[in-house]
């Protein structure tokens, strides 16, 4: 079997191994297996297809494993979905207590209980989003 032939091989194995894994590394690995593949594709001899392949394989793990690794673990920084509603101002349509009450966010009408259930909020009244339980709007009075 010709050396790129197996080279290639590897760097699919490694590949698959890394869907499974996910850790970067081993797509660095495969990823200087196919390197070195096409490095033996042109009859460079075997000795200089493992320099090629621990060069690359080094490389990629010293230095762009860690960028990848930065990128993919990067908290999210934009809040979607309901989840961009907590902490908006929103505007009691009817009264707010414990038990229920409508409150307007950002356009929308939205059921609500106060956040603290001995309140009582009179329509009218600019409230705070603290949480959103199903489709229910968690408020405190804005002081």
């Amino acid at each position: 079997m010709d050396p790129w032939l197996i080279w290639l091989i590897a760097a699919a194995a490694l590949a698959m191994a890394e869907i499974f894994t996910l850790t970067a590394a081993l797509g660095m690995l495969g990823a200087a297996a196919l390197v070195t593949a096409g490095f033996a594709a042109v009859g460079l001899p075997l000795p200089l297809q493992f320099l090629v392949f621990t060069v690359v394989a080094v490389a990629g793990v010293v230095f762009l494993r860690p960028i990848a690794l930065r990128h993919l673990l990067h908290p999210q920084v934009e809040r979607f979905g309901i989840d961009a509603l907590v902490g908006r101002t929103a505007y009691a349509v009817s009264e707010v207590t414990g038990l229920g009450g409508r409150v307007r966010i950002d356009g929308e009408e939205w059921t609500a209980r106060t956040y603290d259930e001995t309140l009582v909020i009179p329509p009218g009244t600019t409230v705070d989003v603290i949480e959103i339980s199903g489709t229910t709007a968690l408020v405190y009075p804005r002081e």
